[in-house]
């Protein structure tokens, strides 16, 4: 059986509305993301709560940056909850990327448990051209910044990164085939694309060569939600057996829990 690629984010301000949403969802999508909002709103108690309601593997969107002492210690916090995915941030440099991947490691196996994936934002998918030049001051093309981004993170043992669809191709060449790549700005045709500006549907950004996608909006503001998450993944599901079939230029194996 193809594994749910789907990551749904938690994007909520209460406990009450993350539990509806894992309850709804849990057999739908593959993993659930929770980020600043929820738990600046609910708490570190929300992570306990929403296994107990029935999420079996949770992405912390943390985006750690700090000096690296500072995220490998809260690196080593977020192990002791097992976590599946936390991130942070590329732009920390390698040092400090190197420091939250170590520690995770380190301390999850102290306690026996599963070491969580580390992966880096390059450059978050709200960032234009001309604001990564004009705004924060970066020259030269987007796509080379998270190229670049990416190469940071590989070199400092981290497991994969957060990346725009539009530059999955790009990565996937430079860093190769087992380097984690998931993608935000992901919408089904005739969706909006709300904030995100470098956006592409589920099937492109898996024929590109993502691993897991973030969608929020097309399956919770849905009428259905349970309905539109199935939906999307049979799509992503159908586009992997071709993919398969045609031997595509990425390895679409099963990914590793």
């Amino acid at each position: 059986m193809t594994e749910n690629r789907i990551i749904l984010p938690l994007d909520v301000d209460t406990l009450d509305k993350a539990l509806a949403l894992v309850g709804l969802l849990k057999d739908d999508v593959g993993a659930f993301k929770v980020g600043l909002e929820l738990v600046n709103s609910a708490g570190f108690g929300v992570f306990d709560a929403i296994k107990e309601a029935g999420a079996k593997k949770i992405f912390y969107d943390c985006k750690f940056h700090d000096i690296p002492n500072t995220v490998a210690g809260a690196s080593r916090a977020v192990a002791r909850m097992g976590i599946w995915l936390l991130n942070v941030h590329c732009s920390g440099g390698v040092a400090m990327m190197r420091a939250a991947k170590e520690a995770a490691t380190e301390e999850a196996g102290k306690l026996n448990l599963q070491p969580p994936k580390v992966i880096g934002v390059t450059l978050l998918t709200s960032i234009d051209q001309r604001q990564l030049n004009e705004e924060l001051g970066v020259p030269g093309s987007l796509v080379y910044q998270v190229v670049q981004m990416a190469g940071l993170a590989q070199e400092a043992g981290l497991d994969g990164v957060v990346a725009s669809p539009r530059e999955i191709e790009h990565i996937r060449a430079a860093c190769g085939r087992d380097f984690l790549i998931v993608t935000p700005g992901v919408r089904p045709a005739g969706s909006a694309v709300g904030d995100q500006k470098r956006v592409m549907t589920p099937e492109e950004a898996i024929r590109h060569g993502a691993g897991y996608l973030v969608i929020g909006r097309p399956i919770t503001a849905a009428p259905d939600p349970r309905k539109a998450a199935r939906a999307i993944a049979g799509g992503i599901g159908n586009q992997l057996q071709a993919l398969r079939r045609q031997r595509g230029p990425w390895c679409h194996r099963e990914l590793e829990h």
